[in-house]
């Protein structure tokens, strides 16, 4: 798998998440194609300010998309930190993809970009996504209130 920078041309990709709401269940909504540019250009805008935002996961040899992982500045409780979020084609859910780049984020996060702690919000009933966080070695820390609902707040902080 390899990570990218979004583009605009990624719209059509992402829309195919953002369109499924069985994809987009813990989420407040699904996206429409002028939500998904907004969130492109926003992706775009994050990078450029602060060297992290989400990426697009793609398959090394054929190219194809898969879905998206990175990370974004989040508040929570008063305290900013970098956020590791995932989400995938519902047809590449089950396969490890979202554990490798999940992974490689924070392995990224920790060792390159040297951030001291790096968090995961994830709505309590989403399973696959906490295993997610766990088998890459996140806690969870304590449960918080954010955008209108509980969620449990995972964290795995730098030991260097």
């Amino acid at each position: 798998m390899t990570l990218r920078a979004m583009a605009e041309s990624d719209a059509e990709n992402l829309l195919k998440i953002f369109e499924d709401a069985e994809a987009m269940k813990y989420y407040s909504s699904t996206k429409s194609e002028q939500d998904t540019r907004r969130w492109i250009q926003w992706m775009k805008q994050h990078y450029q300010t602060y060297g992290i935002s989400m990426w697009i996961a793609e398959d090394k040899q054929k190219g194809e998309f898969l879905g998206q992982c990175g990370m974004v500045l989040q508040k929570v409780d008063g305290k900013v930190d970098p956020e590791l979020g995932y989400l995938f084609l519902r047809s590449r859910w089950g396969k490890g993809y979202a554990s490798e780049a999940a992974k490689a984020c924070l392995d990224y996060g920790l060792h390159t970009l040297k951030f001291q702690k790096i968090t995961s919000l994830i709505d309590p009933d989403n399973y696959p996504s906490i295993k997610v966080a766990e088998r890459i070695g996140m806690k969870k820390e304590k449960q918080v209130n954010k955008w209108d609902k509980s969620l449990f707040f995972y964290s795995i902080y730098n030991e260097k």
